[in-house]
């Protein structure tokens, strides 16, 4: 959507921002992207939903001052704003006033600069990394203005004096990937969790504003390498749509089927990697082996297996196999007796179902309050499927559940998607034997500019909702490109998930949140 941002001055801000969730319900903050306005100032942009039309909207609040940048927080209307303003202060240097936890959140906490800002010094006579040790204070700020105005900062502590605390990660195999939770415990029973991102951070979106719109295209499967087809999805999706490029109805049948079989490939890693988690190797031996006949698929066209670089703007890289349709009706021909087996192997299993049901609840109140799309919203009866509310390319089209429970639980967030698999199986035959003749691509010029403005165009992740924020000058380079990430909300969540569970429970509600950590470390 081309986004015609509403501006609020900051003075009247906070409650503006109130009325829009409490008086006119837009309850779901889809994502704050932090941007440097320029001469205008710093500032954000807000895109959020009202889950009852699925209407979408943008605020714009940006402050002149780029010594003491600061705007209100809104954590106390959407939790998710909690992480994502420690985003925007991480690269931008905005202060949120009255935000409870004012830290780096990505970059080390000694790290001088916000390396997003278009006046940082980039060059390698600045770099300001060192190799001793993060100091990492345990203590934290909130900002709020005295009556003069200006900004003063509280220092509030982070752990008492008797908490115990330990670190889940940032090596450990069950939190998949490089994240560290820094873990508060009474006993065995979780009281506080903090998270630690950035451990993999690579600054795509930062590279994304000296690469042209082609070359910004091989980083989107370097984040959720699970959803690398929805990521890049959603990139072109922007892109094309700035342009008004208008894609032939094979480039969508085509787009949509390899959507599926990435969410396939996506759900059999995540089946696996459960079981492992809880100690069932032989259930995780199932998943990996269908998910290579997956794979196997996939790479007959696009050439790879984990990353794949087969979207591009106007289309695709290449035309589909010539045996593609016919491997792909085998592969769902294979899959279908296997959900069977998957139940009754694992989904079955009594430690299964006491180490799952009733472990890590989540309200759906609290999952749109986070912002938790995909199964984890799902679970907890949000109906938040891309697919369905903002439907693209053959979507609208074809015939698919929605799935959706209600406890919110670990079990819960599990059966979402062993159902979700048996829908990408049913969407997929729906198209495959009607692909029609025409393009697989549709020529641009050799240097893509995109004219002015700025858009948000998302899709169904195998984890939620990916998206992707582009603001255009009219040059051959994004001014700025920001990524909504499936697995940041999520892991956000923790905190509130795992409070006054048993520290074993925060391994079974990490497999089942079923975030990939490069996603959150963009």
């Amino acid at each position: 959507m081309k986004l015609e941002n509403i501006q609020f001055e900051l003075n009247v801000f906070a409650a503006e921002m109130a009325k829009l969730k409490n008086e006119k319900h837009f309850d779901f903050l889809v994502t704050i992207v932090g941007e440097d306005f320029g001469e205008e100032g710093l500032g954000c942009i807000y895109i959020l939903e009202n889950t009852k039309t699925h209407e979408r909207m943008s605020v714009k609040a940006v402050n002149a001052d780029r010594n003491e940048p600061y705007i209100p927080t809104v954590m106390h209307l959407w939790k998710s704003a909690e992480i994502l303003e420690r985003e925007v202060y991480d690269f931008f240097g905005i202060k949120f006033l009255g935000h409870k936890d004012m830290r780096r959140i990505y970059l080390r906490s000694d790290f001088e600069g916000y390396p997003f800002r278009k006046d940082y010094d980039m060059s390698a006579d600045n770099n300001r990394y060192v190799l001793t040790d993060d100091p990492e204070p345990d203590y934290t700020f909130e900002y709020n203005l005295d009556k003069d105005g200006r900004l003063v900062a509280t220092k509030r502590p982070l752990f008492g004096d008797e908490d115990y605390v330990i670190n889940i990660g940032p090596q450990h195999p069950a939190t998949h990937g490089v994240l560290r939770l820094q873990t508060v415990l009474d006993g065995e029973t979780i009281k506080k969790i903090y998270p630690h991102c950035g451990y993999i951070h690579r600054g795509i979106e930062k590279m994304c504003e000296s690469y042209t719109y082609p070359q910004t295209l091989a980083l989107t499967d370097r984040m959720d390498y699970l959803s690398a087809m929805m990521n890049r999805h959603a990139l072109c999706s922007v892109i094309e749509e700035a342009m008004g490029v208008e894609i032939t109805d094979r480039i969508k049948y085509i787009r949509t089927i390899m959507d599926e079989l990435q969410r396939l490939d996506s759900h059999l890693l995540f089946y696996g990697c459960c079981a492992q988690d809880l100690g069932a190797l032989t259930a995780f031996i199932y998943g990996m082996r269908d998910r290579e006949q997956v794979l196997n698929v996939m790479e007959e066209t696009t050439g790879g297996r984990l990353i794949q670089n087969y979207y591009r703007i106007g289309g695709c890289q290449a035309d589909i196999d010539p045996n593609f349709v016919q491997n792909v009706k085998k592969l769902c021909a294979y899959m279908k007796p296997m959900f069977k087996e998957y139940r009754d192997i694992f989904t079955g299993n009594v430690i299964l179902q006491n180490r799952f049901k009733n472990v890590g609840r989540l309200s759906m109140e609290d999952a749109i309050s986070y912002g938790c799309t995909g199964g984890t919203g799902r679970a907890a009866g949000w109906h938040n499927d891309v697919r369905k509310n903002h439907p693209y390319d053959m979507y609208g089209k074809v015939d698919f559940d929605e799935i959706t429970y209600q406890n919110g639980d670990c079990f819960d967030r599990y059966m979402v998607r062993m159902d979700e698999m048996e829908q990408s199986i049913r969407i997929i035959e729906q198209l495959i034997d009607n692909i029609p003749a025409g393009d697989f691509y549709i020529k641009q010029k050799p240097i893509i500019r995109v004219p002015e403005g700025q858009w948000y165009t998302s899709c169904e992740g195998s984890r939620g909702e990916i998206g992707v924020y582009l603001d255009s000058k009219g040059d051959k380079s994004p001014y700025r490109l920001k990524f909504r990430p499936m697995g940041l909300p999520l892991v956000s969540a923790l905190d509130d998930l795992l409070r006054g569970e048993k520290i074993a429970d925060l391994i079974a509600v990490g497999a089942t949140l079923d975030y990939v950590i490069p996603d959150i470390d963009r």
